[in-house]
């Protein structure tokens, strides 16, 4: 009886495994169960590792999806760390997501992982590339990577990942960043699409970026207001910045190599700050309903509250919270 005492009592302290270091959550009951959404994490400036946990707690708890969110972890402390541009634990999800959504930037991930988002878009499956997605890799130190042409600023394959997957490579902030807001205008060729039903306005507090190579069988679904200032209800810029509008949020066929052939969705509006905008978030939940053929229960109000309170930090570089590892968001 002490014998056993004793063992339990040891049991009692020792340490327990490590949890992944990563986020998944079941879905509850609803149209999307048994429908798997992974998000790719990894951004400096735009707090992606804000914005991926309630997207994906909204599609579980409200819509039944399964869904999983990966980070970029500090190999040392183990924190979530979006300084970390080369590992980002669980990759491996990506092969087998039925819709991959990117918050990416200048990632530069070793091969065996960079497979696995290489096999999605081999596979031709849907994805939603957001805000500096178009610019998600980056590679300066690993040139001779057999996926260094994803670089968005590569020549043998011009524009990378960003130009000939999502539509187009990193340009330019075409607004005034920090100080010039951006305001959704619907495309009225476009006001009836499913990715758009129920998104009555869109804005956030970040700039519009300039696009300039889509190709011409995109469809741009909504273009970029150019806002002079930061509040919702501020007037447009005048003079030529909106002289034309610049593509916000895009629809685009693609095929990677002799892949099967797929399609993606391009937004250039997407920072943690911009998802506390409705519309935006409702046009992301259609956006999981279209891309796993849900598409005929899309509805004018499907849910996209927030499970639980959302108050993102503010964009820029190096703002993260800084010592987060990922079970704190397991709370």
């Amino acid at each position: 009886m002490l014998r056993r005492l004793a063992l339990l009592a040891l049991l009692s302290t020792a340490p327990l495994p490590a949890a992944d270091p990563w986020l998944h959550f079941d879905g509850t009951e609803g149209p999307g169960k048994g429908k798997h959404v992974v998000f790719l994490t990894g951004d400096e400036e735009y707090r992606s590792e804000e914005t991926a946990p309630m997207l994906a707690k909204l599609l579980s708890s409200r819509h039944g999806f399964n869904t999983t969110v990966l980070f970029s972890i500090n190999k040392e402390s183990g924190d979530i760390d979006p300084n970390t541009p080369d590992n980002i634990p669980g990759i491996a999800a990506a092969s087998s997501a039925d819709y991959l959504v990117l918050l990416l930037r200048f990632r530069e991930l070793p091969d065996d992982a960079m497979q696995h988002v290489v096999n999605h878009f081999k596979a031709g499956k849907p994805a939603l590339a957001i805000r500096t997605s178009t610019h998600a890799f980056a590679y300066t130190t690993n040139r001779e990577s057999k996926f260094a042409k994803w670089d968005w600023q590569s020549a043998s394959w011009p524009g990378g990942f960003g130009q000939q997957i999502v539509g187009d490579t990193w340009v330019r902030h075409h607004g005034d960043h920090g100080s010039e807001s951006t305001r959704g205008i619907i495309n009225p060729d476009f006001a009836s699409h499913p990715l758009l039903k129920g998104v009555s306005s869109i804005w956030g507090p970040t700039d519009v970026y300039g696009i300039d190579k889509l190709p011409p069988t995109t469809q741009i679904l909504v273009r970029g207001e150019v806002v002079a200032g930061m509040k919702a209800d501020d007037p447009p810029t005048k003079g030529p910045k909106n002289d034309p509008l610049q593509p916000l949020i895009w629809l685009r066929d693609y095929q990677y190599e002799d892949g099967k052939p797929g399609r993606i969705i391009g937004s250039t509006i997407g920072a943690a700050v911009d998802f506390e905008n409705p519309g935006l978030r409702r046009f992301f939940v259609n956006s999981a309903y279209w891309a796993t053929g849900l598409e005929s229960q899309i509805t004018d109000s499907l849910n996209a509250d927030p499970v639980g309170d959302f108050k993102p930090s503010p964009f820029g570089f190096n703002k993260f919270r800084k010592g987060t590892k990922v079970d704190d968001l397991r709370k």
